[in-house]
């Protein structure tokens, strides 16, 4: 089997993560992963924000909660990084290609023997001051849509087991 598809079929979401920082250079390697994802037309519509500043992520975990309707609840899981996908809105594929740069990065994580989990929300969040000053303050300009956020960080436990795969998936027609 190929090491793509193994780890395809070997990732998982991760849910409880250790507060050991991962390094910065594995995070730029998950961003890495990203940035090659496919996009409509190749114009790379999105863009990925890192989060390790522990009191920037405990604001953005405490609006994502307060969106999910959980006030006080981790939504990250205590992951020590927070990377958030956005893309252009004047792009007509730009949730596509966010959702395949969180793939991809979800993918190069488990590769590099870390958690992660794609986490909700960001699409609503992308309204409230807190990302308004974040994409002012990093000089982020344009009309932008939240795709999703990532949790990442080194998994506290065992992966999670795989569930059975559905019948009737695939259809071919010759």
């Amino acid at each position: 089997m190929s090491s793509v598809l193994e780890n395809i079929k070997t990732r998982r979401s991760v849910r409880k993560y250790k507060a050991d920082p991962v390094p910065r250079e594995l995070i730029e390697k998950v961003i890495e992963a990203g940035t090659y994802a496919a996009t409509g037309r190749g114009q790379q519509s999105p863009i990925i924000i890192a989060v390790t500043n522990k009191e920037l992520r405990e604001k953005i975990t405490k609006l994502n909660a307060e969106i999910f309707g959980r006030p006080g609840f981790d939504t990250f899981y205590g992951a020590p990084v927070i990377l958030i996908v956005a893309a252009n809105k004047a792009n007509n594929t730009a949730i596509y290609d966010g959702s395949l740069v969180l793939g991809n990065m979800m993918l190069e994580a488990h590769e590099l023997g870390l958690g992660s989990c794609w986490i909700h929300r960001c699409k609503e969040s992308m309204d409230s001051d807190l990302y308004k000053d974040l994409f002012k303050k990093l000089g982020i300009v344009g009309d932008y849509e939240g795709v999703g956020h990532l949790a990442l960080g080194y998994a506290d436990g065992p992966l999670p087991k795989c569930a059975p795969r559905k019948e009737h998936w695939s259809y071919f027609v010759d």
